[in-house]
């Protein structure tokens, strides 16, 4: 290689370069105007701060768990049962009306998912107990298949509605960005890459109507709480989490 082509190699590397490390300075930060608009970081991507066990009142530590590196939050692959393992992680805060925004990354097959309004009351055995933000790999997970008219897919209020994402959905493997927001008269609506995939009213007559064909029905008031914690979901699957915000509304 001659010293015109390996300069001009060189810069290119240099760009690419420059270039990663800027994207990656963004990562897990809040702009100026974020900042102003009263967002605050949920993860910080170094650090379990701001979490806990859903079990107990420390970050848990089991091997196959939870994972911090390259400013992602990893729940590892286990055996693929529901929190049977290190167990879900909650929000050390509780939040009433909120917008949150995170990044999600599916394996394939994997499931997880976003919950709120966890009060940590129920004791389930399994996964604590929370309107969830479904997040699943619907082409190889058999969970898509179950429930109603689809309602337990990506981005759906998990086994209460469905979430219609035509066209929003990136590839396994890709980072998409799931966005819950709970206004302060309990309107709610889930979002995925930009798209808003479906809204309901919480505590009105027909979401009531929605948690009594559900598997929700054993839990008395379920979703009803005033405020409560966020919760990532450990299913036993690889899935990675990055930017998760939140700003009080």
């Amino acid at each position: 290689m001659n010293l015109k082509k390996l300069y001009k190699v060189s810069i290119f590397a240099f760009i690419l370069l420059v270039a990663s490390a800027t994207a990656n300075a963004q990562l897990n930060s809040l702009s100026p105007k974020e900042k102003k608009e009263g967002w605050k970081l949920l993860f910080d991507g170094k650090t379990s701060k701001g979490w806990r066990s859903a079990k107990s009142a420390t970050f848990p530590t089991a091997a196959n768990g939870w994972v911090i590196k390259n400013g992602e939050l990893t729940i590892q692959s286990s055996n693929g049962a529901e929190s049977q393992n290190a167990g879900d992680i909650v929000t050390v805060g509780e939040y009433g009306a909120f917008e949150l925004s995170f990044d999600f990354k599916l394996t394939r097959g994997a499931n997880s998912g976003v919950k709120y309004f966890v009060t940590l009351k129920e004791n389930s055995g399994a996964s604590a107990i929370g309107l969830e933000y479904q997040v699943l790999d619907d082409a190889v997970h058999p969970d898509a298949k179950l429930g109603r008219d689809g309602n337990r897919t990506l981005a759906s209020l998990y086994d209460l509605k469905t979430s219609n994402k035509a066209g929003a959905v990136k590839a396994i493997g890709e980072w998409n960005t799931g966005k819950v927001i709970v206004y302060p008269n309990n309107h709610v609506e889930h979002w995925l890459n930009g798209v808003k995939v479906l809204e309901y009213e919480r505590k009105s007559p027909e979401y009531r109507e929605l948690v009594k064909m559900s598997k929700h029905k054993v839990w008395k008031d379920f979703g009803e709480a005033d405020k409560g914690h966020i919760l990532l979901q450990d299913h036993g699957n690889e899935v990675s989490y990055r930017n998760i915000k939140i700003k009080t509304l």
